[in-house]
């Protein structure tokens, strides 16, 4: 049966759904940090970075339907997030997008997919600049690559019922739980100064790209995601209907279906 948690309520309240049992568990020593992964499943690897604030246990939808495909999936928590550390410098999608390097070096991965969630979205396209031979495609997923693809911020109760259950799960996982309002401030002082891709910068991604859009995004500009669409040599756009910023909570098998047809593509 499909879920359905349009509101977040049920995320709120309980979180995602729980991950499957792991194949095993780390850290990467990795510039004065420590990053946490994890990894499930076998086959050709997908490597699933979180958005801004959470953490990998948001994944819960995605996990065992990509394992299901036949896939290994490898879950990082974002330096700062989740079980990882960060130091005193702030916060940046490049340095995030080597620390995702450095946990495949660990794994010995050569190559793999990267689906990126907001923040998530973007260290996974900058990683594909940075390393084009280890990134096999990026399933791009609500996030802009300049400030001028963000909307004016707007609260909602959507967007209350989802930065309560990032402060719960904070308090939860971090080795820093009194900390959850400075980390709050510097990762919304990286969104709103990062990234500053200009279109010629979008023009040497030699990777697949798929920007993926959804219908009533809180955060991104969909003119935004069209561009991009059209900048990066042969994206490709997809809009995901009835579901905002949210959707692989709201409406995981639209997420799914769309991300695996992908991703297949991509590895074949």
């Amino acid at each position: 049966m499909e879920v359905y948690d349009d509101d977040l309520r049920k995320f709120e309240s309980h979180g995602a759904a729980p991950l499957p049992p792991t194949n095993d568990q780390g850290y990467v020593e990795h510039e004065a940090t420590r990053i946490w992964y994890t990894t499930c499943g076998s086959g050709p690897p997908v490597i699933l970075l979180h958005g801004g604030l959470g953490h990998s246990g948001n994944w819960g939808y995605q996990v065992p339907a990509l394992v299901m495909s036949g896939y290994r999936v490898v879950l990082i928590d974002s330096r700062g997030h989740g079980r990882s550390t960060r130091d005193a410098r702030p916060f940046s999608y490049e340095l995030m997008a080597s620390d995702v390097l450095a946990v495949m070096d660990k794994l010995r991965l050569e190559k793999a997919a990267l689906v990126g969630w907001s923040d998530g979205a973007c260290t996974a396209l900058i990683l594909s600049v940075q390393a084009p031979s280890r990134v096999a495609g990026v399933f791009f997923f609500a996030c802009n690559m300049d400030p001028s693809g963000v909307k004016p911020f707007e609260a909602t109760p959507t967007l209350n019922r989802c930065f309560a259950r990032h402060a719960k799960d904070y308090a939860e996982l971090s080795a820093t739980l009194e900390q959850f309002r400075d980390f709050v401030d510097a990762v919304t002082l990286m969104q709103r100064t990062q990234p500053n891709y200009s279109a010629n910068d979008l023009a040497q991604i030699s990777v697949p790209v798929a920007i993926v859009q959804n219908e009533h995004d809180e955060f991104i500009k969909r003119e935004h995601a069209e561009f991009l669409a059209q900048t990066i040599p042969d994206a490709e756009l997809i809009i995901l209907k009835d579901v905002s910023h949210f959707a692989p909570l709201q409406r995981p098998e639209q997420f799914n279906t769309a991300m695996i047809a992908f991703i297949t593509r991509t590895l074949l």
